[in-house]
């Protein structure tokens, strides 16, 4: 047996185990059983590994060489359990030396587990892609996005669409699928800007008020709240997806803004006093609205931070930000949309919530 710490397999990419199970197992066998099939084949949907960002430590529960395969609906009722028998029966038990095989851990979650004779208990999901879809965003994506459905949908789920893998789409209709959730489109990547700066606009006073009363706790608090919330603007500013909490500073690191942001966010962190911290903190601010005016999306703002009305708190005047990008949206239907909402990442933060399709698609009201 192995141990958290020493792995009992070499550890390799999740993602580049899936393409090799695909190439060097799954397709020949396809191939072969099947060879006028018309399918497709992806690794997307939930796991560190889809999203790059898996480790040796990944590889203790629901990893390994899994991938999904696509039938076309005319196949699906009357292929669907004869292919997955055929793979089970013809899997080889290793790929790259890792087991094909899945055993349960007492919860539930799977461990990879090596075989000797028998079918293979593999990871090979089968669908169809309206009803991969379906299932996991809620709606089918085959059709148009309603400006809704993408508000509702979590980033970290489009995250796991758009940098997951396809590995073959003779059906044609993963790779449209995948192209199109690759990002917002551009009005309705305004409506977000601009409700991230309102989310800053509302606390940005705060942290020196807290403090000015000698409370350290809460402005140290909301100190972090501001990092994060200027962190999740520099996600939206690059046009990249913000994964889940687990993985917010991962990726946060591989963002431009990042090199100058980083130590200006652990000096706010490590500060002793709220005037110490409102030093470093207004770098970040100005940081950020240069990097709004290299946008070039609105008319130059001011970069430089002020007075809170004339109380001794230094802000960057997000609003100003919020308001400015808002009169640039053109689409009516993200102009009806509740002006300070933004989307579900935006007002929700509850990983339950947003990691569950029946839970986030409830809030499809909120935009009615």
């Amino acid at each position: 047996m192995s141990d958290e710490n020493h792995p009992l397999y070499d550890f390799l990419p999740g993602l580049d185990l899936s393409k090799a199970f695909y190439e060097e197992a799954v397709k020949p066998i396809i191939d072969e059983h099947f060879p006028e099939l018309v399918y497709s084949a992806a690794r997307i949907g939930h796991g560190s590994d889809v999203l790059g960002y898996d480790t040796p430590q990944s590889m203790d529960h629901d990893w390994g060489p899994k991938l999904q395969i696509f039938l076309d609906d005319s196949d699906y009722g009357t292929l669907k359990d004869e292919l997955n028998d055929v793979l089970s029966q013809n899997l080889p038990y290793e790929i790259r030396g890792f087991p094909t095989n899945f055993g349960y851990h007492d919860d539930g979650t799977t461990r990879m587990e090596l075989i000797e004779d028998g079918p293979v208990n593999h990871g090979i999901m089968i669908n169809t892609v309206s009803g991969f879809f379906i299932e996991y965003l809620g709606f089918n994506p085959t059709e148009d996005l309603r400006i809704i459905d993408w508000l509702v949908l979590p980033q970290q789920i489009l995250l796991s669409i758009a940098n997951g893998q396809v590995f073959r789409d003779d059906l044609e209709r993963l790779e449209p699928i995948v192209k199109k959730l690759e990002y917002y489109p551009n009005d309705l990547w305004l409506y977000l800007l601009s409700n991230q700066w309102r989310r800053i606009a509302q606390e940005e006073a705060f942290m020196g008020r807290a403090g000015q009363v000698s409370d350290e706790l809460g402005s140290r608090i909301i100190a972090a709240r501001l990092i994060s919330d200027i962190m999740m603007l520099c996600f939206l500013m690059e046009r990249k997806y913000t994964p889940y909490i687990k993985w917010f500073g991962t990726a946060f690191s591989k963002l431009e803004s990042a090199r100058i942001l980083t130590p200006l966010f652990m000096e706010i962190m490590n500060a002793g006093t709220w005037d110490e911290r409102q030093n470093h903190l207004a770098k970040a601010y100005e940081y950020m609205a240069k990097k709004h005016n290299d946008l070039e999306i609105t008319n130059s703002l001011s970069s430089s931070v002020s007075q809170f009305h004339n109380r001794p708190f230094m802000i960057i005047h997000a609003d100003n930000f919020a308001d400015a990008i808002y009169e640039k949206i053109r689409d009516d239907e993200v102009k009806q949309l509740p002006k300070y909402l933004g989307g579900i990442d935006q007002y929700v933060d509850s990983t339950d919530v947003l990691s569950y399709t029946e839970k986030f698609r409830r809030f499809w009201s909120m935009y009615q």
